[in-house]
């Protein structure tokens, strides 16, 4: 039996190909009354509440939830020399990048003494997750704070869920990752209630332990996505994140080794993880499915992965030609899409939805969550076909800036009276013939 299913499009027309490769269950709203009761118990109990949820979801009691300095300390000069060599080395190509996204304020001058600034300016807090079930995700670290410290956050809070390996403090690693960038305020805090926490603040009598932030941006399970859904308005939030994914746009060119090793990279994160080869080689086809076979069977996380590739997320797609793999894929709006074909930048640059794209066959999705100098924090879940991942513009929010002059405002004054009448706004025309007929 193979490892992956196999779904064959080379004769079908008039699809939604949307839906010809069906996603991993994720049902955000069976989750909702749970996440909400998880909420108000924070909102109303405050720290009573996390260190409850801390015991109940993690199994640990943490008694003071702020990680002190020292232990910060302590975790980076324990850190192994060689990965804090790659945490380096991962952070200077991705502040390079992120400095180059930084936006500027744009100034248009419409007549003499009319001017009309839009303003760019940096979210005032922001409250970080980074996950800790399946495993220490200390890359999520790296692409959450540097984005928020090139756009000029001023207060960065970060919470990861409390280890009762680690006698329930945040993992070691991340508390390493976060002293290298010089984030001073974290929390052993997880899940749902993590959100809540960064949403409303947490106090002690007239004490606070954790003042209430603007936005939160981050990864999670599906009760840490529910939470940001539930909090939304109250917070801002980057996105609902799902599981991971990965589409693969291959021709005969292929090579089945790099195919299947990067299909299983993704599904190593989570069983729900969506794992898709779209290709019109065949024999490509049955090459990935022998691949597997081995590859999967040589890995740690064979049982995990296992489950993954034979959940109905995943599969092989045969078409008939690039053509309709392209349809394909920009249907799928895939968080990640490699192109492993002849001329692979050409048809890269034809793809309109895909959270990133990996042109050819030396750009693996792995050089991207760690290494590459883009952001692995990305949409899922389709919704690559409106929005963006993670980038330093996700921590800055934009203003116009108005400055007129008594002629520049005699300039426009009559069309704006005329449109005030028009909406039936007396008030609105008066308070522009105040300033120019006195």
């Amino acid at each position: 039996m193979s490892l992956i299913r196999r779904i064959d499009l080379r004769d079908v027309d008039n699809v939604d190909y949307r839906a010809a490769v069906p996603r991993a269950d994720f049902d955000i709203e069976a989750a909702v009354p749970a996440v909400h009761a998880i909420c108000e118990e924070v909102r109303t109990r405050g720290l009573d509440a996390i260190r409850e949820f801390g015991e109940k979801f993690d199994g640990v009691v943490v008694d003071d939830i702020r990680v002190a300095p020292e232990a910060l300390k302590a975790a980076l000069e324990q850190l192994d020399p060689d990965i804090r060599a790659g945490l380096e080395e991962s952070i200077r190509r991705l502040r390079l990048t992120c400095a180059n996204e930084l936006e500027q304020d744009a100034v248009t001058d419409l007549g003499p003494g009319a001017r009309v600034t839009h303003r760019k300016v940096p979210v005032g807090r922001v409250g970080l997750y980074v996950p800790g079930g399946l495993a220490p995700l200390v890359s999520s670290v790296l692409m959450n704070v540097v984005p928020a410290q090139i756009a000029g956050v001023q207060s960065i809070a970060l919470s990861s869920p409390p280890q009762r390996e680690f006698g329930g403090s945040v993992h070691p690693t991340i508390l390493a990752a976060c002293a290298l960038l010089g984030v001073e305020e974290v929390y052993a805090v997880g899940g749902a209630q993590a959100i809540a926490m960064f949403a409303y603040g947490l106090s002690t009598g007239s004490t606070s332990v954790c003042d209430r932030v603007d936005l939160v941006t981050g990864p999670g399970n599906i009760y840490v996505v529910t939470a940001k859904r539930i909090l939304k308005g109250k917070i801002g939030i980057d996105s609902e994140a799902g599981p991971t994914e990965i589409a693969i746009l291959a021709d005969d060119t292929g090579d089945a080794s790099y195919v299947a090793a990067d299909l299983i990279s993704q599904a190593e994160h989570d069983p729900l993880a969506a794992s898709v080869l779209v290709t019109t080689s065949e024999r490509l086809a049955a090459e990935v499915e022998a691949e597997l076979d081995v590859q999967v069977a040589a890995t740690k996380h064979t049982d995990r992965i296992t489950t993954s590739l034979r959940g109905q997320q995943s599969g092989i797609v045969l078409v008939r030609d690039l053509e309709q793999g392209l349809d394909v894929v920009n249907a799928y709006a895939a968080e990640h899409l490699e192109i492993h074909t002849e001329n692979a930048a050409d048809w890269a640059a034809r793809v309109r939805n895909a959270g990133a794209i990996f042109v050819g066959p030396h750009s693996p999705v792995s050089l991207g969550d760690y290494c590459a100098g883009s952001n692995h924090v990305l949409p899922t879940a389709g919704c690559a076909c409106h929005s963006s991942g993670l980038s330093v513009r996700a921590f800055t929010k934009s203003m116009h800036v108005i400055e007129y002059s008594r002629e520049g405002l005699a300039e426009v004054a009559d069309h704006v009276v005329t449109l005030a009448e028009a909406e039936d706004l007396p008030g609105h025309g008066a308070a522009i013939t105040a300033r120019t007929q006195s």
